[in-house]
């Protein structure tokens, strides 16, 4: 295992941040340890149907788990203004306030690029960091276990990239094998429909 520092700057996403860093550099890694602070967290406490989400000033106490390209399994807690400590499954929407720093441990016997290339999903999803419908699209994927490729929309130019592909303004956007269907609501119908497991 190797160490690999990561530092957050302030408005990044932290579950979108170590997604993309899994898928950009192959990692098979875990979490090791965290400081830092968010302006924002989101997080899935068992037994509730929607993520607890909090907004102020909230410190990170721990964050641990799994990285891998195709998915991330993170745990958070963290302490708000009162002191009180909270913690759940880290959800997308988790947004850091000044900065933060991330320990991740990456293991050295990755698979090799090749058969991640030709195992790449064909499910691609592009979200805006805080954006409740990319949050809920994120997590139906994640609830089917489907394969599928993060766009994190966090700059102009990502923006422009991913709009003059699809020619929507609205996210999330969802593309299969390339091809816009449409967002959420798309999603949600092809699910409903029982399209979705093709992709598998």
């Amino acid at each position: 295992m190797r160490p690999l520092p990561l530092k957050l700057a302030p408005g990044s996403d932290l579950r979108l941040s170590l997604e993309d860093l899994a898928r950009r550099e192959g990692i098979d890694g875990f979490v090791l340890g965290v400081v830092g602070n968010l302006t924002r967290a989101a997080f899935q406490c068992p037994g509730q149907s929607e993520p607890t989400v909090l907004e102020g000033d909230l410190e990170v106490i721990t964050l641990n788990g799994t990285l891998s390209p195709d998915s991330v399994h993170l745990h958070l807690s963290l302490s708000d203004g009162a002191c009180q400590v909270w913690g759940g499954h880290l959800e997308p929407g988790t947004i850091v306030q000044k900065g933060a720093d991330v320990l991740i441990g990456v293991l050295e016997q990755n698979k090799p690029a090749a058969i991640r290339t030709a195992t790449a999903p064909r499910l691609e999803i592009a979200v805006l960091p805080g954006c409740p419908w990319c949050s809920r699209a994120l997590r139906l994927l994640r609830t089917l276990d489907l394969p599928h490729t993060v766009i994190t929309v966090n700059d102009d130019s990502t923006f422009k990239s991913v709009q003059s592909r699809s020619g929507m303004g609205t996210f999330p956007q969802v593309f299969v094998d390339g091809a816009v269907i449409g967002g959420y609501d798309d999603l949600t119908t092809l699910h409903a429909a029982g399209d979705l497991e093709a992709l598998r």
